[in-house]
């Protein structure tokens, strides 16, 4: 069999495969970091302050008045926690927040990983960054668009639309699976950073800054787990393509 006849047989037991990783990726970080948030640090500092601490000793926070000045801010949910590059926020969910748990304070340390990432220029934040437009319309809509063209193009004598759009509809989608792709330096480096940052400023003591990296790596599965996935797809979009 030729490359995409194994790729078409067998896509569809590795998307299986990935899918399942997926699940436990995402059942993994939410254990890790319920056993985690049970574990508070013996400073009492919450996610809020710790993350306040970094971003003064980065030069980040709102007293030193320039451009670069991160504001923290508080975001319903839970996990819902996130850097805002354009708005210079960095918004910590209801579990992290005000609470001073390893689990809390490891999150709030990865998200000011992101702003220290946006103040130095980190490229690979550039590029993703860049890639949010495009990377939004090809996974909502690529993998879509390219199955009707095949479907067409299958149906159809002359298949000239059907071929355009399942072109089209890979292309899209082949934007989403770069930005999954660029996702993890981005995510594993705000990890580092946040790990090197506790470590340094005595946030967290050894015992404590351990767990902290337990519940970052496991947080980190889960950008694998999506990057693996895109991957199946498009390879399983372009050997249905190339079987039609």
């Amino acid at each position: 069999m030729g490359f995409w006849d194994i790729i078409y047989v067998f896509g569809f037991p590795l998307a299986i495969v990935t899918m399942l990783f997926s699940l436990f990726a995402s059942f993994w970080t939410n254990h890790t970091f319920k056993k985690y948030s049970k574990v508070h640090s013996a400073r009492g500092v919450t996610g809020q302050q710790a993350a306040e601490e970094i971003l003064r000793i980065n030069q980040l926070s709102g007293s030193f008045g320039n451009d670069q000045s991160v504001s923290v801010e508080r975001v319903a949910g839970n996990l819902t926690d996130h850097y805002s590059p354009k708005e210079k926020v960095l918004r910590l969910s209801d579990s992290v927040f005000d609470n001073t748990s390893v689990a809390a304070i490891g999150v709030a340390a990865h998200e000011c990983g992101h702003a220290i990432q946006d103040s130095k220029g980190f490229i690979p934040n550039k590029i993703r960054s860049a890639l949010v437009p495009l990377a939004n319309v090809g996974s909502r809509f690529g993998p879509y668009m390219a199955i009707i063209g095949i479907i067409i193009t299958s149906y159809s004598v002359s298949g000239t639309f059907g071929n355009a759009l399942s072109l089209l509809g890979i292309g899209l989608f082949a934007f989403a699976v770069v930005f999954y792709l660029v996702t993890l330096p981005v995510e594993l480096d705000a990890s580092r950073r946040a790990i090197k940052i506790l470590d340094s400023t005595n946030i967290l003591d050894d015992d404590e800054l351990a767990g902290a990296k337990k519940v970052l790596r496991a947080a980190a599965m889960t950008y694998v787990a999506a990057a693996a996935a895109s991957i199946i797809t498009l390879l399983r979009l372009l050997a249905m393509r190339s079987r039609r």
